[in-house]
């Protein structure tokens, strides 16, 4: 059976922090990485790698297989990905519900999807692929959207649902994209947890967003630069009171600050965690 993350609070690793790492053996659940970031074969990268994954438990995190995408997986990418499940052996692989490819075209952004059968029947086909090819379950995230198609017919939770149940795979709750894109599309975010299969959720993703102010209201933007906010802290609280403890990754990919910043950030979620487990016990006695 695979193993599975550490219901605990995890950081992206960025290759700056590894001496800081290295030298201070935070105490933290697991760490994630980019799968795209260690296709190579060699170098820092990987001796950074294989030394953390000594001491740590090891999520990789996919952004390049365009699992919404309309045309095939991309063979090359997907043996790439394979070579690099089968090296490090990580504990979980996720990727995004979006596509980020057309034809030979790929563009350096996780696009959204239309919520419809077509598309629905789209995503399912490439995740029996990816599963098949890496011989493991997957974790597919939920993404922040700033548009809504006319298309779509299908509730976004009750499509992740659905993709589950089909596909057999696990979701992947990042709370700041919930928030996000309900604030851009003006509906609740606690009533889109609400109906989120959260028995489904191998990890939660918390994050920070940049804000503008528009004529019509606010509008988010997903941007990994900053510290997680108070009202995605919030949500994230009551998400793990109704789920249990959950491996929770804090995720700071622009603007990178010192390692202890990240480490407070992963505080605050630890103690999170550990208050919802206490509590969640006291309920059940």
């Amino acid at each position: 059976m695979q193993p599975a993350l550490p219901a605990a609070a995890g950081l992206g690793f960025k290759p700056e922090h590894f001496p800081a790492i290295r030298d201070t053996r935070p105490a933290l659940g697991f760490f994630e990485v980019h799968a795209e970031n260690y296709m190579g074969a060699g170098g820092p990268p990987h001796r950074m790698l294989t030394a953390l994954r000594q001491d740590y438990a090891l999520s990789l995190h996919g952004v390049g297989l365009s699992i919404g995408g309309a045309g095939r997986l991309n063979a090359g990418h997907l043996a790439r990905l394979r070579a690099l499940v089968d090296r490090y052996q990580p504990e979980s692989f996720s990727e995004h519900l979006a596509w980020s490819s057309h034809g030979t075209g790929y563009l350096n952004d996780l696009l959204p999807l239309p919520y419809t059968p077509e598309t629905l029947n789209v995503v399912c086909d490439h995740i029996d692929e990816v599963q098949t090819a890496l011989g493991r379950r997957m974790l597919l995230e939920n993404p922040s959207t700033y548009v809504i198609f006319e298309q779509s017919e299908i509730p976004e939770t009750a499509f992740l649902t659905e993709i589950a149940r089909r596909t057999g795979c696990g979701l992947l709750l990042d709370v700041n994209n919930v928030f996000v894109s309900c604030t851009n599309h003006r509906m609740d975010p606690r009533a889109w947890l609400a109906d989120f299969p959260v028995h489904l959720a191998g990890e939660i993703h918390l994050g920070g967003h940049a804000e503008e102010e528009l004529p019509s209201g606010p509008l988010l933007i997903d941007a990994h630069g900053s510290p997680v906010a108070d009202p995605v802290w919030a949500l994230f609280a009551e998400t793990v009171m109704r789920s249990g403890p959950l491996p929770t990754l804090i995720e700071w990919d622009n603007d990178v600050p010192i390692f202890a910043e990240l480490m407070a950030e992963a505080d605050r979620a630890s103690v999170i965690l550990t208050l919802a487990q206490e509590a969640r016990r006291a309920l059940a006695s």
